[in-house]
């Protein structure tokens, strides 16, 4: 599976494009100067940079908000540069405390090896495995002698550790703070080191951990690499980070179906930072579509419907991504059912239409009943009823197609 550069000479686009299309979506390039430098001196050696991004799998499936650093380590495998993905075996069972108010609880090894496994399987989705060198930091992390550990922690001073946003945090809020968590930024700048890696992609919550590696690689002699932060992903509720505790997520491995539907519940506005950083797309291309909607040239929904199919093709394969599509215009725009309807038999009679909700389930309560059919959110056979008092006769022979918001459906049959 691991695939390692090559001694041919590359042919590298101009460095002008290869630098457009990596800061694009970018939050900061650290220090610019340096990557544009990097790639110079790439394009005239011939020599690909080795980029990484570094991964501790700490759960066993990724969302959308994953993909943002993932995709950048696809533009650089793009541009024909050596991409690294690094699997932190070792640094998980450590865990990162970004953003922690309290100490994570370990991982056993068993645990990350199981995790590790799915990622890999996702990843791939996106990355080319062929052209991807995976490495796992046990390799050199699980070598490291205690001198090798006292004299890594040498190299950095603890006032700089406390420097830290989570770390100040919590020792002013008298939160405690375990020893093996300040070692968390020193073992990974040593993969730095071990990688002599001359880019490193994360998240902005990672800034303070990629700056360390800069400066541990220094230490050891390696040039400082390159750190290339990008945004966090905001989720469908357009406010709070992707998250599948808070429910706002896209998961990568979810039907198409269920993807498209939840990526067309983003607001027109989001769609284009969705369409920065998680499409190929050219900034210039991006700009262009965004002025042609201004101008009323293009319709948003449309350009929406567009992303979705590219975004889940990536995932699920074209022919899948355009049955997606073909099934939202279906039901959202030509108002119809979809094709796998579950249908329910009951008892033939008049009831009330919000008992007829909660006894096939389509509402949970008779509150919840009231609140959709005051909405407009009920049809029955395509047709909108808003009034809580409405019955429905259900008679042999006859059946009804019931909806109750956006996407439950179901279709009565009287017995």
């Amino acid at each position: 599976m691991t695939a390692q550069p090559g001694s041919k000479k590359i042919n590298f686009p101009p460095v002008d494009e290869q630098l457009a299309y990596l800061k694009k979506g970018a939050a900061e390039v650290i220090p610019e100067a340096d990557l544009k430098a990097k790639l110079e001196n790439s394009a005239k050696t011939g020599t690909p940079l080795r980029a990484y991004l570094g991964v501790d799998p700490t759960a066993p499936d990724i969302h959308l908000g994953h993909t943002v650093v993932l995709r950048k380590l696809k533009h650089f495998q793009d541009l024909g540069h050596t991409a690294i993905f690094l699997i932190g075996d070792f640094s998980a069972m450590i865990g990162d405390p970004t953003g922690q108010s309290e100490t994570r609880p370990p991982l056993t090894r068993e645990q990350v090896n199981a995790n590790a496994k799915t990622y890999l399987e996702q990843v791939f989705k996106l990355l080319n495995p062929e052209k991807t060198e995976v490495r796992y930091n046990s390799e050199w992390l699980d070598k490291l002698s205690s001198y090798d550990v006292v004299r890594l922690c040498g190299h950095y001073r603890l006032a700089r550790m406390l420097e830290r946003e989570d770390f100040r945090s919590r020792l002013a809020n008298n939160h405690p703070i375990s020893v093996h968590e300040l070692l968390y930024p020193l073992l990974t700048a040593y993969d730095a080191v071990a990688l002599k890696s001359d880019v490193e992609i994360g998240a902005t919550e990672q800034k303070f951990n990629l700056l360390v590696h800069r400066d541990i690689q220094r230490e050891y002699g390696v040039p400082s690499e390159v750190a290339l932060t990008m945004p966090i992903l905001v989720g469908l509720d357009g406010e709070r980070k992707m998250s599948k505790s808070l429910g706002n997520y896209v998961g990568i491995t979810e039907a198409p179906q269920e993807m498209f539907g939840k990526l067309m519940s983003i607001s027109d506005e989001q769609m284009w930072l969705y369409m920065e950083l998680l499409t190929d797309r050219l900034p210039v291309e991006i700009a262009r579509l965004r002025q042609q909607v201004s101008e009323g040239a293009a319709h948003p929904m449309e350009v929406k419907i567009g992303l979705a199919q590219e975004i889940i093709a990536g995932f699920h394969g074209g022919a899948a991504a355009t049955r997606a599509a073909d099934e939202f215009r279906q039901v959202f725009q030509k108002r119809g059912a979809p094709s796998d309807v579950p249908e329910k038999k009951l008892k033939a009679g008049p009831r009330p239409l919000h008992a007829l909700l909660t006894e096939t389930g389509l509402a949970p309560s008779r509150s919840e009943a009231d609140r959709l059919i005051k909405q407009g959110a009920v049809e029955i056979d395509g047709v909108r009823v808003d009034d809580i008092k409405h019955e429905v006769n259900l008679t042999q022979q006859k059946e009804i197609l019931l909806r109750a918001g956006k996407k439950k459906f179901l279709r009565l049959v009287a017995e």
